[in-house]
């Protein structure tokens, strides 16, 4: 019988235990906030698309990367 009651109370400070921490999980899970979605732009060059702050804006054409930017001048369209 007493065995009984030790796996008892042990269940009981498990299933105590992972309800705490779940709760406490959940109030850091708050809804965090996204970035506001950014304008995709295509390489001039290449044709990839990329976020507009990340490219290399040139002249009113807008690159990839550094090479690209160098090579787009040499490019006939």
């Amino acid at each position: 019988m007493m065995k009984y009651l030790l796996l008892l109370a042990f269940l009981a400070v498990v299933w105590l235990l992972w309800s705490k921490r779940r709760l406490n999980g959940d109030a850091d899970a708050s809804p965090r906030q996204d970035a506001a979605p950014e304008k995709m732009v295509a390489c001039a060059y290449c044709g990839v698309h990329l976020p507009e702050s990340e490219g290399i804006a040139v002249e009113g054409q807008v690159y990839c990367c550094e090479a690209h930017r160098l090579a787009g001048g040499a490019k006939e369209r």
